[in-house]
């Protein structure tokens, strides 16, 4: 990540193993990106759309998606992904086999969301709710503050 530092060409490097290479440079790369966008989140704004196609696959280790959540819970998300973005938030945060640091990273994604649409809050301490008993201690911890937010349609 030192090495990178705000370099674009060498973050346009690591993005090229993170898209274009097997899956173990994949899963590897995963854990810096997401560390060099929290320093640098102007590095990965021209990645958007290429990181929620990857982030949407079947096919995707855990680590790239809990790496790419991750990221975007620290990054300002361009308006023209919020849909897709929450979109796939509320289908991991619902999912049964959605590990536990990707629903809680998830959480904080639509948290942040939810301050441009309050209309979402409604929806998601509905689910929080009903699963409540079936999730860990991150998912809980995130989830309390979320129940607390109030939204327009009250």
């Amino acid at each position: 990540m030192a090495w990178i530092g705000a370099d674009k060409k060498r973050f346009a490097q690591l993005m090229h193993l993170f898209f274009d290479s097997e899956y173990r440079i994949v899963q590897r790369a995963a854990w810096p990106i997401s560390y060099c966008a929290r320093s640098h989140p102007e590095l990965i704004k021209p990645y958007f759309s290429q990181l929620l196609v990857k982030l949407k696959r079947p096919d995707v280790h855990d680590a790239v998606r809990r790496n790419t959540v991750r990221l975007l819970q620290d990054v300002d998300i361009p308006r023209r992904y919020h849909g897709q973005i929450m979109e796939t938030c509320f289908g991991f945060i619902q999912s049964l086999d959605t590990a536990g640091a990707i629903k809680a990273f998830s959480l904080s994604i639509l948290s942040n969301l939810a301050k441009s649409y309050p209309g979402i809050i409604p929806e998601l301490q509905l689910i929080i709710r009903d699963r409540w008993d079936y999730e860990k201690a991150a998912f809980r911890s995130r989830a309390k503050k979320i129940l607390q937010l109030k939204s327009t349609r009250s």
